[in-house]
């Protein structure tokens, strides 16, 4: 009669502590510029985000998954902190997410590693931004896995005739990252640098630096400027004769963000671009993906490759809060994450389970119209591309 007490009393312990778990919503630290230059990256990042959960329900392993959104402003990595500090503390988060610029992961880093929870990495593109902690998990890119293709495509395309290159970026992390690892593989692919020019990461002045291109006539320019800028870049590369002259403009996804696009105008026509997502992208997953996002905005936006590293990202979450269980402690989840395999909207990723950063396709792309809209249209598949490093 004991044995069958204590068996009683063990399963409504269990059942209660059950209950009472499940009472626990699991919640989601966002942090993402909603406001200031970078604000359309957090919008197409939340966007991803909450699509994402509106497809797949708000509860994950018997769990609530609960979402609290701060804004940072996207330039202020002071401010990140604090309010990451404060999801922790006050909020008693139990993953932060978001990310739009490198400073900002940075300053991140150091408390997901004292909290011991996962941070994941859905924008900054740094090489060195998985190393700044050991609860990092990305599912963006890095400019130099992104870069190195469009550097050798340009190096040993024969039909592209690229034998001199200007390169110009923004001068900050991963306009860096794209500028070494471009100059690295286009110089050892028979190529010549003609000169490597930087511009200020927030209200660059393109007109000074796209004359010296003028001057130097290189075949091609490569650029790497987070998305806001690039309008005027393109517009300015026209304007000074640049496109006329003949000179090839490339760049990584950015320059030429799906969500820019539709109001660029046919200056952009021609761009060669590298980058793991498009809106145009030929899948199954993709086409879904872009019919059900323009449903949930009411037509109001198109996808970018912001919008995949936040949907992608919440899919991790919730993959490794499946297989971990809803007890999983923050070293867990991670765990879980490590080796995590599935097909995105992007094409097949993996996350790696030793930098814990994502593995994926990378496609080369020139600015088409299709129809009256214009899209990067893919002409070449690079396959599972890790960061190179730089």
């Amino acid at each position: 009669m004991k044995s069958v007490l204590k068996v009683a009393l063990a399963a409504g312990c269990l059942a209660m502590a059950a209950v009472s778990h499940a009472a626990e919503p699991f919640k989601i630290g966002l942090i993402v510029p909603l406001s200031g230059p970078f604000a359309p990256f957090g919008k197409q990042i939340e966007t991803g985000v909450r699509l994402y959960m509106h497809q797949h329900g708000d509860t994950v392993a018997g769990r609530k998954v609960e979402l609290i959104v701060k804004d940072d402003g996207g330039i202020q990595p002071e401010l990140t902190n604090r309010l990451a500090q404060e999801l922790v503390v006050k909020e008693g988060v139990d993953a932060l997410a978001g990310f739009g610029l490198t400073p900002l992961a940075f300053a991140t880093a150091p408390i997901a590693t004292k909290a011991k929870i996962p941070m994941i990495v859905m924008s900054a593109s740094t090489s060195s931004v998985v190393d700044k902690s050991p609860f990092i998990v990305r599912t963006s890119m890095t400019e130099a896995q992104v870069t190195a293709p469009i550097a050798d495509w340009a190096a040993k395309d024969p039909k592209a005739n690229l034998k001199t290159v200007v390169t110009l970026v923004s001068d900050y992390g991963p306009g860096l990252d794209s500028e070494k690892i471009f100059v690295k593989r286009y110089t050892e692919g028979g190529g010549k640098v003609l000169d490597t020019m930087r511009v200020p990461l927030v209200n660059p002045d393109f007109s000074p630096f796209l004359q010296r291109v003028m001057d130097l006539k290189p075949d091609g320019l490569f650029v790497f400027v987070p998305p806001g800028p690039g309008v005027t870049l393109i517009k300015q590369f026209k304007e000074r004769g640049l496109k006329d002259a003949g000179i090839q403009l490339m760049s990584t996804g950015g320059l030429l963000d799906d969500d820019l696009l539709p109001n660029i105008g046919d200056d952009a026509l021609g761009t060669i671009t590298s980058g793991h997502y498009s809106a145009a992208h030929d899948s199954p997953e993709n086409k879904a993906y872009v019919e059900q996002y323009r449903a949930f905005v009411k037509n109001s936006m198109r996808p970018n490759f912001m919008s995949i590293g936040g949907y992608d990202g919440i899919h991790v979450i919730y993959a490794a809060l499946e297989k971990a269980g809803p007890d999983a402690t923050g070293e867990q989840l991670v765990e879980a994450m490590k080796g995590m395999e599935w097909v995105s909207p992007r094409g097949p990723v993996r996350i790696d389970p030793e930098s814990r950063d994502i593995v994926q396709n990378v496609y080369l792309r020139r600015t088409e119209k299709v129809g009256d809209e214009l899209y990067n249209v893919e002409f070449e598949t690079v396959e599972e591309v890790e960061d190179p490093g730089v």
